[in-house]
């Protein structure tokens, strides 16, 4: 165990903020309170995601996947995430009536870059809506109504030292955004979307460790 009074102990903003450079423009430019027309297309593309919640007992992070798109983007500020069958704990939902905030990782095969998005969930049971997202004639129990507070996409340095998508041997081809195009669009032109494209295999290769 960690001595609370060790010299290497990290206590402050103050000393954390020393260990690391400056957040780059481009880091904050990405982040936005809605969902994106880009942000969109990477959800829609997405067959896998994690969403973190926070309960009387703790965290919990709880895997969900279906096919591309399983996560409806109802409009730019609410998703539709639908419960479907599994092991019955319900950690995730006992938590959201504890406290409503909720995170989600999505990640695409084949690409590099996750999209993060935070927000506050509600539990329904509307019939119209379960009937609507019904699978194979299946309903979901429930679908969290998710309220979307920010949005951005997270770089592909963590996909690629992982060599997460190399180990299926077969090339994914899924067409989304690039991160200079979401960039571009993000800041107005701000960003050089095509200049940030080009730079950036080179710079994820120099900064992976």
């Amino acid at each position: 165990m960690t001595n609370p009074s060790s010299p290497y102990l990290i206590t402050s903003s103050e000393q954390l903020a020393a260990l690391f450079d400056v957040v780059g423009a481009a880091s904050i430019k990405k982040e936005v309170p809605y969902i994106h027309p880009h942000y969109r297309a990477m959800i829609e593309a997405s067959p896998f995601a994690v969403l973190a919640t926070r309960g009387v007992d703790g965290l919990d992070a709880s895997p969900r996947g279906d096919a591309p798109g399983f996560i409806v983007v109802e409009d730019e500020h609410t998703l539709l995430l639908p419960e479907r069958r599994g092991n019955n704990r319900i950690d995730s939902l006992r938590n959201i009536l504890f406290d409503p905030q909720v995170g989600l990782l999505f990640l695409i095969p084949g690409i590099g870059e996750t999209l993060r998005v935070n927000g506050r969930a509600s539990i329904s049971v509307e019939p119209e809506l379960l009937e609507r997202l019904a699978v194979d004639g299946k309903a979901p129990k429930c679908v969290l109504r998710i309220a979307v507070e920010t949005v951005y996409f997270q770089c592909a340095r963590a996909i690629l030292r992982s060599q997460l998508w190399q180990a299926n041997g077969k090339p994914v081809s899924v067409q989304i955004p690039s991160p200079g195009t979401i960039l571009a669009a993000l800041s107005n032109a701000e960003v050089d979307g095509e200049k940030y494209d080009s730079e950036l295999p080179a710079r994820q290769r120099a900064t992976l460790y």
